[in-house]
C-alpha cells in the first residue's frame, strides 16, 4: 500500500461524510479537464515523499456540496488539506511509513494524471483526477570504503592490471563514452544496428472481448462494451504482435500519454522487429 491508495480510501470516506448528498467517488476513464478546472497540490516528505495534486471539475466551485453560502474553492482547499493529512495516518497506521504535508498549494491544472475518478451525488457527476508522484524517499548512499593501498613489493599487482581493481576485467569494463550505443547494451550483432532508426508502430491495449457476431452487428451509438480488464489494471504497450511494456495511462498536454511501470527483458523487446519481415 502506497500513498495513493490510501488518499483513495480516505477520500472515499470523508467525501460521503462531509459533503451534501452523500457522493460517492469511483473510478472513471481519463479525459481533459475543462478550462475552469482548480485543485490543489501537496508536497510531502518523510519515508514517502514527493508532489500530490488533486483537480477538480470546475463546475464544483458552482455547486453546493459543502453548504449553501459558503465559499466553496475556499470549502474544498479545508477538505483536501484534512484528507491529505488524513492519509498520511493510515499510512502510518497501515504500513508504518512516516510522512507528513510540507505544503499545500492552490492551482488551476495539471498536465500529468496518475488516476480519474468520478464524484456522483444523485443525477449530477464531476470529474476529480489526481497526479501522484510520491514515491518511497531514497536512503542515503553509505560512504565509499577506502581502497586498499597497493605496496611495490614483490608480487604486487600492476596499478593497470585487472587484478588491482577486483572485479573489473575486460569483460566487464564498462564502455567508453563513445564506444556506448543501445545496440552495445542490448549485445545486439552488426547488421541489426541498422534498424534502430526505423520507426515502428506502437500502440496501447486496454483490453480485449470476445463477441459474436450477432453482438457486433447490433452495436450501436451509446452501446457499451465491457473489456476483460480492470479499470486499475496496467495497460498494454505492443510493437509489432509483442508486449514490450506495461503502465498506466496519463495526461500529457491534453493526450493521452503512458507512463511506464514494467518492460519486457530486450530480447522480448528485440522480437517486435519481426513485423519488418
Amino acid at each position: 500500500m502506497n500513498y495513493l491508495d490510501c488518499w483513495i480510501n480516505v477520500a472515499t470516506s470523508l467525501f460521503a461524510q462531509a459533503l451534501a448528498g452523500e457522493p460517492a467517488l469511483s473510478d472513471a476513464l481519463p479525459k481533459p479537464m475543462p478550462a475552469d478546472s482548480f485543485g490543489f497540490a501537496a508536497t510531502l516528505e518523510g519515508d514517502e515523499e514527493g508532489r500530490f495534486a488533486v483537480v477538480l471539475d470546475g463546475a464544483l466551485s458552482g455547486a453546493t456540496l459543502l453548504g449553501e453560502g459558503v465559499d466553496q474553492k475556499a470549502g474544498w482547499a479545508e477538505l483536501l488539506k484534512e484528507v491529505a493529512d488524513a492519509a498520511a495516518g493510515e499510512l502510518l497506521a497501515k504500513t508504518g511509513r512516516k510522512c507528513q504535508v510540507k505544503t499545500f498549494a492552490l492551482i488551476g491544472s495539471e498536465s500529468k494524471l496518475s488516476r480519474a475518478f468520478q464524484l456522483k451525488a444523485g443525477d449530477r457527476s464531476w470529474l476529480v483526477q489526481v497526479n501522484s508522484e510520491v514515491r518511497p524517499a531514497k536512503a542515503a548512499k553509505p560512504a565509499k570504503a577506502a581502497e586498499p593501498k597497493v605496496s611495490a613489493g614483490a608480487g604486487a599487482a600492476h596499478p593497470g592490471s585487472a587484478a588491482a581493481t577486483p572485479g573489473l576485467g575486460p569483460s566487464s569494463s564498462p564502455p567508453r563514452g563513445g564506444d556506448y550505443s543501445p545496440a552495445s547494451a542490448m549485445g545486439l550483432s552488426p547488421g541489426l544496428e541498422l534498424l534502430l532508426d526505423v520507426e515502428l508502430e506502437a500502440s496501447l491495449r486496454f483490453g480485449a472481448r470476445e463477441m459474436p457476431l450477432a453482438e457486433i452487428l447490433d452495436l450501436g451509438p451509446g452501446d457499451v462494451v465491457q473489456l476483460d480488464r480492470h479499470i486499475n489494471d496496467p495497460v498494454d504497450l505492443i510493437v509489432g504482435d509483442k508486449i514490450v511494456a506495461r503502465g498506466e495511462v496519463v495526461l500529457v498536454n491534453g493526450n493521452f500519454g503512458l507512463r511506464v511501470t514494467e518492460v519486457a527483458e530486450p530480447q522480448r523487446r528485440l522480437e517486435s522487429i519481426r513485423c519488418l519481415f
